[in-house]
């Protein structure tokens, strides 16, 4: 039956159609929906691991128990499995265990524009890049193959356009294979220096043995054209903008398999053009590899080694004529990301900024605290890194840092990589306040769940972690929780605890307004009689208050009714409707 699917719901029907037993991920975006769709399947097992190699691991044991298994993340979340990545590279598997990788070019969800690329040649391993969602379907397949086949894990790797773009698919049956049964091998799976010393040699002749497969596998698909006077090397969404500015004129190389790569089909192809040009995002991964076979070819001399590549890209850079540009529309209002009306969060980092904190911010819908009119938040880097930075941070500064300096951090994310530095800071004792922003749900990522909420990826009830009781347990004595909405109260609490000459943790606790057992309260209005103007509502940057005429104004369509911004005016000018 044929079908018009995302990308990453192909992959998903492409884990069930190759009898996947097992799923462990953790949201990241844009990977997060295979995993969700997969959940849909009563025959996979699904689930929200706590981070990346939590899930890697899992995955990881359920295909040494003999069923296939799979684990899903986006790029940033591979530097956190790239532990356990390297060293089962050497182990190899028992069923089959494909690792799905999103990459995010042009940072659309993402802090940095990391090349996944790197990590299937450091790793030694084999790694596929569909273009669509039809080879997103098969490929997903074939990588459980090649895993078998090879013995050896194999990375999908995903990008932006190609999980959230759609095309048709043909889908199939289910296909479950046997279990595998397990076999006690120390050798193989215990990795003590001795036997991972004999291992290495093995995982050498697997890469031969995959150097040869991709010389004849289809993945790798040579296109003929008229026109010998270029030819193109590409993969993942490159080729997509090639074949829409050429056609069939030209010659393309199309790699699937793009690690290891064809060097015979290369050479091959490189003697049967004029000018040769590889058209690939981000590094020179493809570029480089044909130059080291001491081919002249073309690449970053022409392409951009940033952001996202585009129709009107390929066809400037190679001369061709421009597709046709959509009519703009001028003086367009600009529109940056915001917290939501009724976010929790913004009454806490109104309170922040109020006490002239500084904030070492964390990964999470929260992030958003660091645009104006807020613009609480000092730094971001990665997931845990406002606990662990804290520490370092007052280490240094001492005790005048710590009556100003806070950590913010989600209870998704704390719960991710938050909790090692919280161990840190009360083991090696700073008096460090870390602000845990409670909202009941993975919030930056679509509302996954989390161990802090109760409930599992299907939306089952499932063991929930006690903040409170987890945060005393690692040595923590000062906790206390509070609401955000009540300003007052957040700000006692703050100053309190950046007081204290303690470690401590704050709680800020409300759900995410966008759940959907949250009830919306009643919205605002402004009397006009009132309001004198002041701007003092303005100050919360929530999108449901604007300033007309000398007065703030309430839409009501997008008022949750949290009563924020009424605690900040001097003239009660702010009423609820109706009332």
């Amino acid at each position: 039956m044929k079908e018009l699917m995302l990308g990453n719901k192909a992959v998903a029907r492409g884990l069930y159609e190759a009898g996947v037993a097992l799923a462990s991920s953790y949201p990241g975006t844009p990977s997060t929906e295979t995993t969700e769709e997969a959940a849909k399947y009563d025959e996979i097992y699904c689930e929200w691991a706590p981070n990346e190699k939590v899930a890697l691991e899992t995955a990881f044991g359920a295909c040494i128990a003999g069923k296939r298994s799979y684990c899903a993340m986006k790029h940033v979340g591979l530097n956190v499995a790239a532990d356990p990545l390297f060293t089962i590279s050497y182990t190899g598997v028992n069923a089959g265990m494909v690792i799905c990788v999103a990459d995010d070019p042009g940072m659309h969800s993402s802090q940095n524009e990391q090349d996944s690329r790197h990590y299937a040649i450091a790793a030694k391993l084999p790694m596929l890049e569909p273009s669509d969602s039809e080879e997103a379907l098969e490929f997903t397949k074939k990588a459980y193959e090649i895993s078998e086949e090879f013995d050896t894990p194999v990375l999908l790797k995903m990008c932006t356009r190609v999980s959230h773009s759609q095309s048709i698919v043909e889908t199939s049956e289910r296909v479950e294979p046997p279990i595998k049964p397990y076999v006690k091998d120390a050798a193989k799976y215990v990795m003590v220096p001795a036997n991972a010393k004999k291992r290495h040699p093995i995982v050498e002749e697997r890469t031969k043995k995959l150097e040869a497969f991709a010389e004849e596998t289809e993945l790798n698909r040579l296109e003929v054209g008229e026109d010998k006077s270029l030819g193109i090397i590409c993969d993942s969404t490159s080729y997509e903008y090639v074949k829409e500015v050429f056609g069939d004129r030209i010659s393309i190389l199309k790699l699937g398999l793009i690690n290891p790569m064809p060097d015979e089909k290369i050479k091959k192809f490189a003697a049967s053009i004029d000018r040769l040009v590889v058209v690939e995002e981000l590094d020179p991964i493809i570029e480089t590899h044909v130059k080291a076979l001491g081919i002249e070819v073309e690449g970053k001399n022409l392409f951009p080694m940033v952001d996202e590549f585009s129709q009107g890209i390929v066809a400037e850079k190679l001369g061709q004529p421009a597709a046709a540009k959509c009519e703009e529309i001028e003086d367009l209002p600009n529109r940056p990301p915001a917290m939501c009306s009724g976010c929790p969060h913004r009454g806490l980092f109104y309170t922040l900024k109020k006490n002239k904190c500084t904030v070492i911010g964390d990964i999470g819908c929260y992030t958003l605290g660091a645009t104006p009119p807020l613009s609480s938040i000092d730094t971001t880097e990665c997931m845990g890194a406002s606990v662990s930075s804290i520490h370092g941070f007052n280490k240094i500064l001492g005790s005048e840092a710590e009556k100003h300096t806070v950590a913010v951090i989600g209870d998704s994310t704390f719960m991710h990589s938050g909790m090692t530095g919280l161990a840190n800071i009360a083991y090696n004792q700073t008096n460090s306040t870390v602000i845990i922003l409670d909202n009941s749900i993975t919030g930056m990522t679509g509302h996954q769940q989390n161990p802090t909420t109760g409930f599992n990826l299907r939306g089952e009830p499932a063991g929930k972690i006690d903040l409170e009781a987890l945060v005393r347990s690692m040595g923590i004595d000062r906790v206390v929780v509070v609401d955000p909405y009540d300003l007052a109260e957040t700000d006692r609490v703050v100053k309190e605890e950046l007081a204290a000459e303690a470690p401590s943790v704050i709680i800020s606790r409300r759900p995410c307004a966008l759940l959907k057992y949250v009830k919306k309260g009643k919205p605002l209005q402004v009397n006009p009689d009132k309001c004198i103007g002041c701007k003092s509502c303005m100050k919360l940057g929530c999108p449901s208050i604007s300033f007309r005429n000398g007065k703030a104004v309430v839409d009501e369509t997008q008022c949750f009714g949290c009563g924020v911004c009424s605690e900040l005016c001097p003239k009660d000018a702010f009423e609820v409707q109706g009332e």
